[in-house]
């Protein structure tokens, strides 16, 4: 399907989708009209919404500033339904996802960079915001069965490649792979993976598809398991009292997932000389002191997620080296369900919601 150029398509559609209405009610049936799409806007059917545990975080208004009522989602892989009259790369049918954002700025020199995500304006996030580049209408998510995406946003899925396996790689992919390509992981590397959960087991995959050596650093002896069946090479228990002392100065790069408050000092202590950690999680507090970092030299930097070009260099390696998320799916019935599960760890390693079930 397809509009003229330079027209807008104004019959506007009414969704179905699961929301929030309040910081304490349970997501339930909600329909919306989503907004009229443009001339470079693309119209996508949803098939599979991964759940993140920043899905969680904002429902509950756990970091302020929800604007309800609330439709989460923002690990999305469907398929191109239309396509305004300028759009030139998409066509009907098209395998395509949408991540944690839906538009920037374009002019900024974050986005002229082709990192979106530290646009100077900010970004548009997949739900939850204005879209100040657009109509300004609020963005909702994808626990609902159709998006309208601006061209730019829109992510190809590359043959093969299953559309519910693949939808965590629009968040907790590209969260893992920009700060693992960006820090040097690869042949030669030692990388310590701290947390193995939704983000941690994609970044062990990630990571020994790199090249590297690694291991996957954990409080729970409960994971040694599953963290040698997704490839790590070794697993290191920090229950044991020993484990600090004994590793210290053993990684080139430490990539710390954990959103819980943790000790940053101890696995600093973990890091070569010159060695850095990378934090993606956003953990409420977490003590530091200076002395880990100024006397062997090493970095503690930060990473978001990826823009548009490295996200969708992230697709192709995933396609390229066969790395998919390890899921579970359920109908949307089951979303709340879903998030008490999830708050207990109790998932191998990502929820994704069957749309379907929406229709």
């Amino acid at each position: 399907m397809r509009w003229g150029k330079g027209e807008l398509c104004t019959a506007m559609t009414t969704v179905n989708a699961y929301a929030a209405q309040n910081a304490t009610s349970p997501l339930a049936p909600f329909s919306f009209e989503r907004r009229d799409p443009g001339p470079h806007d693309v119209v996508i059917d949803i098939a599979y919404c991964g759940i993140c545990h920043s899905d969680v975080h904002a429902v509950r208004d756990e970091w302020g500033g929800t604007r309800f009522p609330i439709v989460p989602g923002h690990e999305i892989a469907g398929h191109v339904a239309a396509a305004g009259g300028a759009v030139q790369r998409w066509r009907a049918g098209d395998a395509v996802g949408v991540g944690c954002m839906v538009n920037s700025c374009h002019t900024c020199s974050a986005c002229k960079d082709h990192e979106e995500q530290y646009c100077e304006r900010g970004m548009t996030a997949t739900y939850n915001a204005y879209d100040k580049y657009g109509d300004g209408t609020l963005t909702r998510g994808g626990y609902s069965t159709r998006i309208v995406v601006h061209e730019d946003f829109v992510l190809r899925i590359p043959a093969g490649m299953p559309l519910d396996r693949t939808a965590p790689l629009l968040c907790a992919g590209i969260t893992t792979y920009s700060p693992l390509r960006r820090f040097g992981a690869g042949a030669g590397c030692a990388v310590g993976i701290v947390g193995l959960g939704g983000l941690g087991h994609v970044a062990v995959k990630i990571a020994k598809a790199m090249g590297a050596h690694v291991t996957m650093i954990s409080h729970s002896e409960a994971k040694r398991a599953d963290a040698r069946q997704l490839g790590a090479d070794d697993f290191l228990l920090t229950r044991e009292a020993s484990a600090f002392k004994e590793n210290a100065k053993r990684f080139h790069l430490v990539l710390d997932t954990i959103s819980a408050a943790h000790d940053y000092n101890a696995y600093l202590g973990l890091l070569r000389r010159g060695g850095t950690m990378v934090l993606i999680g956003l953990p409420d507090a977490a003590p530091l002191s200076a002395g880990p970092l100024i006397h062997q030299r090493r970095q503690l930097a930060g990473s978001l997620i990826g823009g548009i070009r490295e996200t969708q260099e992230m697709l192709d390696f995933c396609a390229a080296h066969g790395v998919l998320a390890d899921i579970e799916t359920i109908p949307a019935q089951r979303i709340n369900e879903a998030y008490d599960r999830m708050l207990r760890s109790d998932v191998r390693y990502r929820f994704v919601i069957d749309i379907n079930s929406l229709r």
